[in-house]
């Protein structure tokens, strides 16, 4: 990836502070749905989340993306808020209903001159666009006519993605074609809690091969298009899935699980072929003959790195009783996201965050480490990885959130520790630029860098803000308490 070099101060020999790598991407990421609003503005059709967001019952307080953060229109500001934050790097997604809004055709000029427009903007301010061609908000059009569990829906996306390199491809040279598609498959179409919200554990299977394959095909079409110092990625939130006990049952129960998080995906596009056992383990589902001949070659395409988004481990046991999915931190459903696995969650001991989810670095680590171990030529980027807490602003109009800033420390330093064990981490994007739609949640859960006050849109940038500004300046880890 492209970096902006910044001048680094020299750190005191006395110091305990740490320093990355001259040449690492410091950014933030943001989602299209989460804060574009401008929902019906210029040509743009309803996405899945639209539908599912206004359905009752769906969302926390019947909260929708109709208006978000209003991003749409008050991008300059955003982007003026990110040239102060010193960032190199910002990892953004395209809303597909808003470029191409039946999911198939010709592209909206309009959308597109959205996107041509803040891509400059960003170049302007020496911040490297870095492009998701798609974080979860297939157009409704795609959806009716069968969604992720069709095949014709990658044929679709390779188009999509086809359309998104010729429009921006002179400005963009690092691009992501899925985020989190664990998340598209097996909330969307497993538990229900995400959009479209269906629930057939068959489905999310068909839908998880569909969107491997949607990831190969668009991977071709943007080296098709791009020039050859372009960079094609994915980014998955890879679980890091850990044993509640040493017994057989528990390591067992452990290794089910990342079959069906991780290796679902990493299987097919890292190594060309779906884990003997996965198969195994949901043949009582379907015999995956979906899966056709040549599929195999089309996902497993060349990358040039792999995104990981990383906020908690995932602690599993064997059941006892009744399977238990409550505890998986995904949200609350009568459905299991975990098709085949009939296993018990539980909430980690120690500190959690807004969103119930255990405060614990040493996952990070040890996940980096693991995937050193597993593909050790794929050089890694943390694409997102930041916290929910209760802020508020204060009467002093500040919002003073050390919570974040010590999870931000405590996660840096997990990174900083693996990169001096040898693993090639090129860079790490806070998740997120700015409060926003966050999902099931609505807008009850703030996980921005910038606090958000909803019915104006004002920004107010937090204390961790100007503390990650000061990292991303310098590449240097203070002390803890200290101060760039």
């Amino acid at each position: 990836m492209t970096t902006v070099t910044r001048r680094v101060a020299p750190t005191p020999e006395h110091s305990t502070a740490v320093r990355f790598p001259q040449n690492f991407t410091w950014g933030t990421a943001t989602a299209a749905y989460q804060i574009e609003g401008a929902a019906t503005a210029d040509g743009r059709t309803p996405s899945i989340w639209d539908t599912y967001s206004h359905t009752p019952g769906r969302v926390r307080n019947g909260d929708t993306g109709d208006v978000a953060t209003d991003h749409y229109h008050r991008w300059r500001e955003d982007v003026e808020i990110m040239a102060d934050l010193g960032v190199s790097a910002y990892r953004f997604s395209l809303s597909w209903s808003r470029v191409q809004p039946t999911g198939r055709g010709p592209a909206v000029q309009k959308g597109l001159d959205f996107y041509r427009a803040l891509t400059d903007a960003l170049l302007e301010k020496g911040i490297e666009p870095v492009v998701t061609l798609y974080h979860w908000d297939l157009p409704q059009h795609l959806e009716d006519a069968g969604g992720w569990p069709e095949r014709v829906t990658a044929d679709r996306f390779a188009d999509y993605a086809t359309l998104a390199a010729r429009a921006l491809g002179d400005r963009v040279k690092t691009w992501t074609t899925l985020n989190e598609p664990w998340c598209s498959a097996f909330l969307g179409y497993g538990s229900g809690v995400h959009a479209p919200g269906r629930t057939d554990p068959v489905a999310a299977l068909r839908a998880a091969h569909h969107l491997n394959l949607a990831h190969g095909k668009a991977v071709q079409a943007l080296r098709a298009e791009l020039p050859s110092a372009a960079r094609a990625s994915i980014t998955l939130n890879i679980h890091h899935v850990r044993a509640l006990t040493e017994s057989a049952e528990d390591v067992d129960a452990a290794r089910r699980i990342d079959a069906l998080a991780n290796r679902v995906f990493t299987g097919p596009q890292l190594e060309g072929r779906y884990p003997q056992d996965l198969l195994q383990d949901t043949a009582s589902l379907t015999d995956w003959s979906f899966v056709q001949d040549g599929d195999l070659a089309e996902i497993h395409q060349p990358l040039d790195f792999l995104g990981v988004n990383y906020y908690t481990p995932t602690l599993v046991s064997a059941a006892t009783g009744e399977a238990s999915h409550g505890s998986d931190g995904h949200g609350q459903s009568e459905h299991s996201p975990w098709p085949g696995a009939e296993v018990a969650f539980h909430r980690p001991e120690g500190s959690t965050t807004a969103m119930g989810w255990a405060v614990d670095p040493s996952g990070l680590y040890d996940l980096l480490l693991r995937l050193k171990a597993d593909f050790p030529a794929m050089p890694l980027m943390i694409t997102e990885n930041g916290a929910a807490f209760d802020d508020y602003v204060n009467p002093e109009g500040e919002v003073v959130d050390p919570e974040r800033i010590a999870y931000l420390r405590g996660h840096l330093s997990a990174v900083h520790r693996a990169i001096k064990d040898g693993v090639d981490v090129r860079g790490y994007f806070l998740w997120s630029l700015l409060d926003n739609f966050e999902w099931g949640y609505g807008y009850s859960k703030r996980f921005g860098a910038v606090y958000v006050d909803y019915p104006t849109g004002r920004r107010i940038p937090k204390a961790s803000a100007r503390w990650y500004a000061g990292v991303a300046r310098t590449g240097v880890l203070p002390d803890e308490g200290g101060e760039h």
